[in-house]
């Protein structure tokens, strides 16, 4: 059982209740403080605003206030203008009666109105009686006005300020419609200021500006900053100091504009200005100023901002108290389940379910559901514990097992035909089996703590991987001198707890299959019969050669009558008489390039670098050579010569079915020569022969496609166990106008070259299903050969699909076979169309094996059903020792891959035996079967009668 865990450090922990109030207390409070501020900046603007209006309302009651005083002043002076005998005393008298004519209303007017002063002038502006205090010194612009006056005949009012301000009122005597002179008359602002102080609830003062210091008031008004002198003021005790600050921190213009507040002392003051109108001459300007105490009404912000916060803070502790008392109850529920969990960890089940109170709540809430959960956690806690026991006693019996099995394994690795190897993280050997201690006859002592690299030898190939995986090949040489090549297969090998992971490494002796696949591989490149290069590797090397930017020539011979000695002394002469003329074409120019044996009696030869008359030697040596070859058989001598065909390259060719096609048709033309047994071509030639000839089977291949020209044919794929034939290998036949049978030799490489052997795969699959669909009920498969191309159709899946569907053949019915050589070509590119058609339902199979054969690693990871052996190894079976090591070695691995078996070109009875004793589980060739076309196959198809029909033997019947 397992032991109780420590007890846990208890911590200051804060409760969830009070994470919750803490949070929505802030959350609140924010909301307090935004909405406290918000109201201050809404009071704040309004009073702002507010002021503002005041201030506009307060300039233009007084800009309304000094013209009502400007047009009082004006009617004053006309009623002076038009007061009783004035105008007679002005013109005769000289003005010596003026006195008396206004001596009377004089006290009237300056007690009454406030006039400060009165001027008569006469028509030369001349003046002839004054009343009230001289104000000549004050610059007044007197004669111009009077001037004016004379001239216009029209009253004129100015408003002046340098000393102080006054009004001025100018205007004509008239007596009979004529001036005889004019009066002026002059008022102090004092009427103005008392309707500016009933305006505002403040204090009011009157500023002059760029005018003379008055002498006669205290220094203390003058206002330096602002350039200008109080000349009137009223509550200077507090105004005075308040302007002065204000002096010190606006502009004057700007009190104009809008009122300026400030602090002063602990009051809050407000300041605005009224410009007064002046004259285009004035030197001075005059201001009224508005100084206002607005303390209580900010205080009044202020306070209506206070009680706004306050009352938020009274909803805030409000609400956070209804919030602690609806989370009191809830929070000591979950207190109590958070001290019951921990007594589950230690088994106390009983104690919390006693300490759970069964739930009586009508209306269950979250925590009803938490408690009741908690219950049943207790529930299965403790029938999880007993079954904990359970399974430890289940344990116990388990480790003793695997102590058994260990034992078993043990002895296992100790006895397995493999190396087993295990390796620590740092690549360093842990345990070495029986089996490879004894194939290196060392002691285990020897090999433990060494590094792998240094007992096993360096890579001779690559890891397949990087993460520990993989598989490698490497040299072993043991103590003893011998050699042996193992393939290793790695694994990661997990660690313990703590520890760094391993690998484990199982190895197999490959030695007997490197060798066998070395030879095979030789064989793969030559031909079996003479060791010379065989057509595959031959036609490779040509590739190369052009690919490399290299010109050279292509030598190409056939030689002349060979077939005469096949019939006169047989086969076997024949190949004796082979392998004379390679032999000694390679001792005499396989020095010169690459030497080949393309087929049959036809051989080739590869310069690099010869030009025209290097190959033309050439030629001529090969003809000399020959000559000399005899083959003697009794009393009869067989003598051989041989017709040689040269195209230059990239003259005559840039790529190597274009190069060997026109050494072809020199071939032919020196077979058509008397004088000489070579023909070089003609690039001329070369081309209008070759254009020619492509054209020609295009257009046929066009029009076979149109009108439906081909021939399907197949031959029988024959079971060697019991020759019972359940699928047929699809071959194609074009159809010519006279009704006559075309062999695929003549068009297929042609319309592989123009990509139309794309249509002819499909037109082959769209035949072969309409033959299986009419063969509903049998079992019957067709096998198709696919053209290197249509393993590049991105489409083929896609078209094959829809005919299978559309047929409603069974897929398993149709096999696809692709040819070694094209597969290992562009390996990835196959693997995955294979892949692909099998995932229909499709077999398949690969064809020619052994011809292309690189590496049977190829052969374990190509997905296909069938393997077909390549016919060249079949025909040499029964006389060729080396074709049946290949066949056998290729049928074991085929069958160790657990694929089945067809060798093609099963020409001889003799040879059934042989290929049943390899394990090949299925023949094809003439012997067993003659391509037939499918019409008449399936129709006789339960006799197995296909003597009829039966079109001409090829070299290559299959490839369609």
């Amino acid at each position: 059982m397992r032991s109780a865990p420590p007890p846990a450090v208890r911590r200051r922990r804060l409760s969830l209740t009070w994470r919750v109030i803490a949070l929505s207390s802030l959350l609140v409070l924010g909301l307090v403080l935004a909405f406290s501020w918000i109201g201050h900046a809404n009071l704040s603007r309004q009073f702002e605003q507010s002021r503002l209006k005041n201030a506009q309302r307060q300039a233009s009651e007084m800009h309304q206030a000094i013209q009502r005083s400007e047009e009082s002043v004006r009617q004053l002076a006309s009623l002076v203008a038009a007061t009783q005998g004035l105008g007679a005393a002005l013109p005769d008298r000289g003005g010596e009666a003026l006195p008396e004519t206004l001596e009377p209303q004089w006290p009237t007017l300056q007690l009454e109105s406030g006039v400060d002063e009165i001027l008569i002038f006469d028509t030369q502006g001349t003046q002839t009686a004054s009343w009230g205090a001289a104000q000549s010194s004050h610059g007044r612009p007197v004669q111009r006005w009077v001037q004016r006056v004379i001239d216009t005949d029209k009253p004129l009012t100015s408003l002046r300020c340098s000393i102080d301000c006054r009004q001025y009122a100018a205007v004509p005597v008239l007596v009979e419609g004529r001036s005889v002179g004019v009066v002026v008359l002059s008022r102090s602002l004092a009427d103005v200021m008392r309707q500016a102080h009933q305006i505002t609830q403040g204090d009011v003062g009157l500023l002059l500006v760029e005018g003379t210091q008055s002498r006669d008031l205290p220094e203390e008004r003058w206002l330096s900053e602002w350039r200008g002198q109080l000349i009137a003021l009223t509550g200077q005790d507090e105004s005075l100091p308040a302007l002065r600050q204000a002096s010190r921190e606006t502009r004057l213009e700007e009190l104009t504009q809008r009122p300026y507040r400030f602090r002063h002392a602990t009051r809050e003051i407000e300041v605005s200005g009224v410009s007064m109108s002046e004259d285009d001459d004035q030197r001075g300007a005059g201001y009224i100023l508005f100084t206002n105490d607005i303390t209580d009404q900010v205080e009044a912000i202020r306070q209506d901002t206070r009680t706004l916060a306050i009352i938020g803070l009274g909803g805030w502790l409000a609400a956070e108290l209804l919030l602690l008392a609806i989370l009191l109850s809830p929070m000591a529920r979950l207190r109590r389940i958070s001290g019951i969990l921990p007594s589950l960890a230690q088994g106390e089940f009983d104690s919390a379910r006693r300490a759970i109170p069964r739930p009586d709540s009508r209306f269950p809430d979250e925590i009803d559901s938490l408690e009741g959960a908690t219950l049943h956690l207790a529930n299965q806690l403790e029938d999880l514990e007993e079954e904990v026991g359970i399974r430890g006693d289940e344990l116990a019996a388990r480790v003793e097992e695997l102590a058994q099995e260990r034992d078993f394994i043990g002895s296992l690795l100790d006895t397995a035909r493999v190396f087993i190897i295990t390796l620590d993280a740092d690549d360093r050997i842990t345990l070495v089996n029986d089996y490879a201690l004894s194939v290196m006859g060392v002691n285990e002592k020897l090999l433990l703590k060494r590094l792998f690299d240094d007992v096993f030898g360096p890579h001779s190939q690559p890891l397949v991987g990087i993460d520990g995986r993989g598989q490698e090949e490497r040299l072993l040489v043991t103590p003893n001198g011998h050699q042996h090549t193992i393939a290793w297969y790695h694994a990661p090998l997990p660690g313990m707890a703590g520890e760094a992971a391993g690998r484990i490494s199982v190895g197999l002796d490959i030695t007997e299959r490197k060798v066998a696949e070395a030879r095979l591989t030789w064989l793969a490149e030559r031909d079996p019969l003479t060791g010379l290069y065989n057509r595959r590797f031959f036609k490779e090397a040509l590739d190369d050669a052009i690919t490399q930017e290299h010109s050279g020539a292509l030598l190409l011979l056939d030689l002349d009558q060979f077939k005469d000695v096949n019939e006169l002394s047989g086969h076997q002469a024949g190949d004796q008489l082979l392998r004379q003329v390679a032999r000694v074409m390679q001792e005499e120019l396989g020095h010169r390039g690459t030497l080949a044996r393309l087929g049959g009696d036809e051989f080739a030869l590869l310069v690099r670098g010869a030009d025209r008359n290097l190959a033309t030697r050439i030629a001529q040596q090969i003809n000399q050579l020959l000559a000399t070859v005899t083959l003697e058989l009794g009393e009869r001598r067989h003598r051989i010569a041989a017709s040689t065909g040269i195209a230059l390259f990239p003259t005559h060719g840039d790529n190597a079915t274009d190069l060997l096609a026109s050494a072809d048709m020199a071939m032919y033309k020196a077979k058509e020569s008397s004088s000489q047994r070579w023909h070089l071509l003609s690039t001329l030639e070369n081309a209008r022969g070759e254009l020619k000839e492509r054209v020609y089977w295009e257009e046929r291949i066009h029009r076979a496609l149109e009108e439906n020209a081909f021939v399907l044919m197949v031959q029988p794929i024959v079971r060697l166990r019991d020759r019972d034939i359940r699928h047929y290998e699809v071959l194609i036949r074009m159809q010519d106008d006279s009704g006559e049978l075309i062999s695929p030799g003549a068009f297929i490489s042609v319309a592989e070259h123009s990509g139309q052997i794309l249509q002819i795969d499909r037109w082959v699959i769209h035949q072969a299903l309409d033959v299986l669909a009419k063969l509903k009920g049998k079992e019957i498969s067709l096998a198709i050969n696919l053209s290197g191309p249509s393993l590049h159709d991105e489409d083929l899946k896609q078209y094959l699909a829809e005919e299978i569907i559309t047929s409603g053949v069974a897929p398993e019915q149709l096999i696809l076979e692709v040819t070694e050589t094209a597969a290992v070509t562009d390996f990835a590119t196959a693997r995955g169309v294979l892949q692909s058609l099998r995932d229909l339902g499709c077999r398949t199979a690969l064809d020619d094996f052994g011809v292309g054969f690189s590496n049977f690693h190829y052969l374990s990871r190509l997905p296909v059903d069938y393997i077909k052996i390549d016919g060249s190894f079949i025909r040499q079976l029964l006389d060729d020792n080396e074709s049946r090591v290949i066949v056998k070695a290729i049928a074991d691995i085929a069958n160790g891959f657990d694929k089945q078996v067809v060798a093609e070109f099963v020409e001889q009875e003799a040879q059934l035996p042989i290929l049943a004793s390899y394990g090949i589980s299925y023949g094809q060739g003439y012997y067993l079967g003659s391509p037939i076309k499918a019409s008449t196959a399936f129709a006789l198809n339960e006799n197995h009668d296909f003597a009829s029909d039966t079109p001409p033997r090829s070299d290559t019947p299959h490839h369609y």
